[in-house]
């Protein structure tokens, strides 16, 4: 079976385009927790989780190209980025999370870019062990479960976000430690 070579970019565009359509439907829900907070919820929720189904086309019909690698990690950050600052607005996060969280993703945004007439870098490791657990915890912030299984749940919301920031802030320093010691190698 062939699919189109094109075919995992226009997944991840997709995703990218998902991110205003989820941010409008939580602001629009005003912070009732009714039906289009579940939406918003909902499509985050498979917008993010497409990103393994880009990545495994591409690899699996070996169609990876050098726009998908960069494309794929910016429409992660724009869907997580937009989450933060969403709930962030809505006074559900607070603000120096989100600034902490957006300094990191951007730096590592724009560094990707500069150096991408050079080389492109990739997602490592840890950064993608960082976007599913901010995926995890951005969905369970985004869907107000706590209507339906009660107050209790935002303890796990807590501590499901502690470990994303923790691992945001880790894998950002493993991130420029990787790059310092690739820059050394080239240049040597």
């Amino acid at each position: 079976m062939t699919i189109p070579r094109q075919l995992p970019n226009a997944i991840t565009i997709v995703r990218i385009l998902c991110a205003p359509v989820f941010v409008w439907l939580l602001l629009a829900d005003g912070g009732v927790d009714g039906a289009l907070r579940w939406w918003a919820g909902v499509l985050f929720i498979v917008a993010i989780a497409t990103d393994g189904i880009d990545g495994y086309l591409a690899r699996r019909y070996e169609i990876v190209t050098d726009l998908g690698k960069l494309l794929d990690p910016i429409a992660d950050k724009v869907l997580t980025g937009c989450a933060f600052v969403v709930l962030s607005i809505l006074g559900e996060l607070p603000v120096w999370v989100v600034v902490l969280v957006l300094l990191r993703e951007l730096g590592i945004t724009v560094h990707r870019l500069v150096v991408a007439t050079d080389h492109v870098v990739a997602a490592a490791w840890m950064g993608k062990l960082k976007t599913v657990a901010q995926a995890v915890a951005l969905a369970l912030a985004l869907l107000p479960l706590w209507t339906v299984v009660g107050e209790w749940i935002h303890v796990v919301n807590t501590i499901a976000m502690t470990i994303a920031v923790l691992l945001t802030v880790a894998s950002g320093v493993d991130y420029v430690v990787t790059a310092i010691r690739g820059r050394r190698v080239r240049s040597a």
